[in-house]
């Protein structure tokens, strides 16, 4: 089978991005990174970036888009993503009052399946990328599967992000397998064995990353996207820590 390929998700390096975008996304494919999953474009018009992009090898695991700009603004966001050569949309999370009770996840589920179809019909896939609060339970359900059971599994599929899973008591894997017909993009993120349960380069945490990556491959991720929140040294010495890491592990 096929490695899947890894992504860096520019959010761990925003530091860099903000006094020199271009370059750090030069260090980035350096490093070895197949491609990013973008956290904003620092000025960089799309079809510019697309073609920057382009031009260092970098392919594109998407970007996270609020949910705001895809309800008021869906056109413009359809017209920036196909600039920038992309057909991944994710939403990084959602206001309280999207996931305040069991009712509002519903109704969630629902506008986020239609803003879902609407995606497919442009040739993008909308995921959900969750945090550790989405596992609040509503009725004895996590908000998280609320969400998931109640929207098409077509249109709305899961960005898990595997720290935050650990971080709320779940099994990472575990839940990987409940959403396995929707996994396509895995955030892959360690936790530090400490009692701050700090963000770790991944392979230096407590993970189980053999599980999941196996649950990944299995459910035909398309993308494995490396994130770290917070650093304790240079974000792009984590990055290429985690790369180093994840190629002793065979993962890349």
């Amino acid at each position: 089978m096929a490695k899947i390929p890894v992504a860096m998700q520019m959010y761990t390096l925003r530091e860099d991005c903000s006094k020199d975008f271009i370059g750090t996304l030069k260090a980035v494919a350096k490093i070895g990174y197949a491609g990013v999953e973008l956290a904003g474009m620092y000025g960089v018009a799309p079809k510019e970036l697309g073609k920057i992009l382009d031009d260092l090898g970098l392919k594109r695991a998407g970007g996270h888009w609020g949910v705001e700009p895809l309800e008021k603004e869906f056109d413009k966001t359809v017209e920036d993503v196909k600039a920038l050569g992309s057909s991944f949309v994710t939403i990084p999370g959602l206001p309280g009052s999207y996931t305040e009770d069991a009712e509002a996840w519903k109704r969630t589920a629902a506008l986020l399946s239609g803003i879902g179809q609407k995606l497919l019909k442009e040739g993008i896939q909308l995921s959900y990328h969750n945090h550790n609060h989405e596992f609040k339970l509503f009725g004895g359900k996590h908000g998280l599967d609320i969400l998931y059971e109640n929207s098409d599994p077509k249109a709305l599929h899961a960005e898990i992000d595997t720290y935050w899973v650990q971080y709320a008591g779940v099994d990472p894997a575990t839940y990987m397998k409940k959403v396995a017909n929707r996994l396509s993009l895995v955030h892959i993120k360690d936790m530090a064995d400490d009692d701050m349960k700090s963000f770790a380069e991944i392979g230096n945490g407590i993970l189980d990353w053999d599980a999941i990556f196996a649950v990944a491959k299995e459910a035909g991720s398309k993308w494995l996207i490396v994130e770290q929140d917070s650093c304790k040294r240079p974000p792009l010495e984590s990055a290429k820590i985690s790369f180093e890491n994840l190629k002793t592990m065979g993962a890349v």
